[in-house]
């Protein structure tokens, strides 16, 4: 009992009255927070939908070029991540440090897993000379190549910010791993671990979105 009031007292910051409190203002942070990510990746999604409409046939094209296998890999990694993710909340709910530690460590192994196969997705657009803005663009494929491209920089662009919010999702979980090892998290005090897996979560159902969207327009003319 005296180990549960030292962990909750060096849990609470000052300027709160109790961890309960603590607890809901960094959720409805987390949330508030989240309402300008979805702002921000709607936009991407807009200029992606608008611009679909307008050269269909070039962004089927460009869209077949990927590799729909690899995306939908990928798509099972990052549910996978979450059900982890989830069990990590669980077991620092319940005050079981082993098994937190161990669900956070396969989240954080699952994330690294999704960007190895990221990286080699982009390195294969390199070596086709897909990446606008950073080489000559060349598409030999069907579809004006200016609206093929434009296709790619929405790809860059939407992939590219998603897989910065996982890399910050790793460091996160990796800070908590270290604050979990120290027995930072009690049943009392665990909100940290419950707020990352907010931003988590939503990281992964904006993959969710992104997937179908980018890899499957096309997947019918892919051989």
């Amino acid at each position: 009992m005296a180990d549960t009031q030292i962990a909750t007292h060096t849990g609470l910051a000052h300027h709160f009255d109790d961890i309960e409190q603590q607890r809901e203002a960094g959720t409805l942070g987390m949330w508030a927070f989240l309402v300008t990510e979805v702002m921000f990746f709607g936009g991407l999604f807009l200029a992606y939908i608008l611009y679909r409409g307008k050269y269909s046939k070039a962004f089927e094209a460009a869209s077949a070029h990927l590799n729909w296998k690899l995306g939908f890999f990928n798509t099972i990694v990052l549910i996978c991540s979450s059900l982890t993710m989830a069990l990590g909340v669980y077991y620092s709910q319940v005050g079981n440090r082993r098994k937190l530690i161990a669900f956070l460590s396969l989240t954080e192994l699952l994330g690294l897993t999704f960007l190895v196969v990221k990286a080699y997705e982009y390195h294969d657009k390199w070596t086709h000379n897909l990446v606008p803005g950073l080489q000559q663009f060349k598409w030999e494929g069907t579809g004006n190549p200016p609206n093929v491209e434009l296709f790619y920089w929405l790809y860059f662009a939407m992939t590219g910010v998603h897989a910065l919010h996982m890399i910050i999702g790793i460091g996160v979980i990796a800070v908590l791993i270290w604050m979990a090892r120290r027995g930072r998290f009690t049943p009392e005090y665990h909100s940290p671990v419950e707020i990352s897996g907010l931003y988590w979560h939503f990281v992964d159902i904006v993959w969710i979105f992104l997937f179908p969207l980018l890899y499957l327009l096309g997947a019918h003319l892919s051989h």
